[in-house]
């Protein structure tokens, strides 16, 4: 992030591709309110969360049964974002200044993040792409 304020930066575009024997579980567990143990959402990656959050509930449960869903997102995920499909995430420690440590603070808050990242540096974990990972559920 480049620009003095968040909502200034220009978030990147990525195409995506949900495959179709995916579909049905994820529609499942979006349908379930509220969401269980089986019913719990959780992302493996922020890619995977940015996609989640930016398809619609009708998408998911109209997508065609022979075909995946395929799309392209913009959608910057911050603090004070809500929720609508995701619960959990396994992702890494990002960098400072990046819209992934944005959609990480959106996930757990503010304080929680600092903690979390205090913690991190103080037992020296390694942090972005092949860096230690942390599983939020919050």
């Amino acid at each position: 992030v480049t620009a003095d304020r968040l909502d200034q930066h220009g978030m990147h575009e990525e195409s995506f591709r949900v495959p179709m024997q995916a579909i049905p579980s994820i529609a499942r567990r979006l349908a379930a309110d509220p969401p269980g143990p089986t019913g719990r959402l959780v992302a493996v990656g922020t890619t995977a969360v940015r996609v989640l959050e930016s398809v619609s509930t009708e998408q998911l449960t109209n997508a065609s049964p022979t075909g995946d869903l395929v799309g392209r997102t913009d959608l910057l995920i911050a603090p004070p974002y809500h929720f609508r499909h995701v619960h959990g995430l396994l992702t890494n420690f990002h960098l400072p200044r990046s819209t992934l440590l944005a959609l990480v603070a959106a996930m757990v808050g503010l304080e929680r993040l600092h903690a979390l990242y205090r913690e991190a540096i103080e037992r020296r974990y390694r942090f972005y792409s092949y860096g230690d990972a942390m599983l939020i559920l919050p």
